[in-house]
C-alpha cells in the first residue's frame, strides 16, 4: 500500500506510549494498534486531528505517500 503510517515514529519522538495516546484521543488500544501497524483501511479526520493535537504534529508527520509503481 502506498500510504505509510508513521504513528510509531511520532510516538517515539514524543516519548508517548500507546496507552497514553489512547487516553488522550479517546480511542481504544486495539483501534490505535491497527492504525499504528498500518492495517487500517481508513481514518476519520476527527481522529487524525485528535492524534495530531495530542502529539503536537501535522498530518504529514503521521501519513506518508510512497509511490510503489515501477518507473
Amino acid at each position: 500500500m502506498p500510504i505509510i503510517v508513521n504513528l510509531d515514529v511520532m510516538m517515539a519522538r514524543r516519548k508517548m506510549s500507546l496507552n497514553e495516546l489512547s487516553e488522550k484521543v479517546d480511542l481504544t488500544l486495539s483501534n490505535l494498534s491497527i492504525l499504528k501497524t498500518g492495517k487500517a483501511k481508513a481514518i476519520r479526520f476527527s481522529t487524525l486531528e485528535a492524534i495530531c493535537k495530542a502529539l503536537n504534529c501535522q498530518p504529514g508527520d503521521i501519513l506518508e505517500y510512497v509511490d510503489d509503481s515501477e518507473s
